[in-house]
């Protein structure tokens, strides 16, 4: 044996049997540690295209529950105008409603598409940074872990996003949308950590850095775009002042 060998801190996949979906689910949010997401990971059905299918699934579900939600404050709106002899809320009447609700069955579906390719896309890249950092993982297995979490996530969301509408008791649910998303960061963190089999520091490198980048790209295109409005602006005005002068 060769005893200058690589040991990971990490714990080894277990070669359980094949789960159920929502067992999977349950799981990855209910069991927070790197062994879940290890087994999760070599489970035999760990394909991508399941991974896109529960993601596509969740955010579906998440964007209509959250039209739901749109339609009924457009109705409170509209009731409100009324009260108030302010007529019917330009526009926010029942045809208001069924805009809402036809924009979610037509729109849901290319928006859920949207998503799922941005996250199979954040995906990639997280395991693409994993491996800089000697993680044993693959693509497909990250992007199966990482789907347990989210889409079960992304429909838990959508339905506190029900009761985040009720005034007042929302925001307590708003908070709990907060909190539940730091959780599932951490869920993250440890899915990266438990595929890869690698220790905490390399983990929260892969998850955190490429949206560090993302952001820090983001700013400065933010940034460089102001540069050039203000420029443009300044210069709009001088030309303004200086056809005021000649004037």
């Amino acid at each position: 044996m060769n005893m200058n060998m690589p040991m990971s801190n990490a714990p080894a996949p277990s070669s359980g049997g094949t789960k159920p979906f929502y067992q999977i689910w349950i799981d990855a949010l209910t069991k927070p540690n790197e062994q879940t997401f290890a087994d999760i990971a070599s489970s035999p059905n760990a394909k991508a295209t399941t991974a896109y299918i529960w993601v596509f699934v969740g955010y579906l579900v998440e964007f209509f529950l959250s039209a739901l939600v749109s339609g009924a404050r457009m109705a409170s709106f509209r009731s409100l105008f009324q009260q108030y002899g302010l007529g019917n809320g330009g526009g926010l009447g029942g045809g208001g409603i069924v805009a809402t609700l036809v924009l979610a069955v037509c729109g849901g579906p290319i928006l859920a598409v949207i998503f799922t390719v941005f996250f199979a896309i954040g995906a990639a890249i997280v395991q693409w940074v994993a491996k800089m950092f000697h993680g044993q993982g693959t693509n497909e297995q990250l992007t199966y872990a990482f789907a347990a979490i989210l889409a079960p996530f992304a429909i838990v969301a959508g339905v506190l996003s029900l009761f985040a509408a009720i005034p007042f008791v929302g925001l307590c649910f708003n908070v709990v949308l907060a909190v539940a998303g730091i959780y599932a960061l951490v869920l993250y963190i440890m899915a990266a950590k438990g595929v890869n089999r690698f220790g905490w520091g390399e983990a929260v490198g892969s998850v955190l850095i490429p949206g560090l980048v993302v952001g820090l790209l983001c700013c400065c295109l933010i940034g460089g775009l102001s540069m050039v409005a203000g420029a443009g602006l300044k210069g709009l005005l001088q030309q303004l002042q200086q056809g005021g002068v000649g004037q």
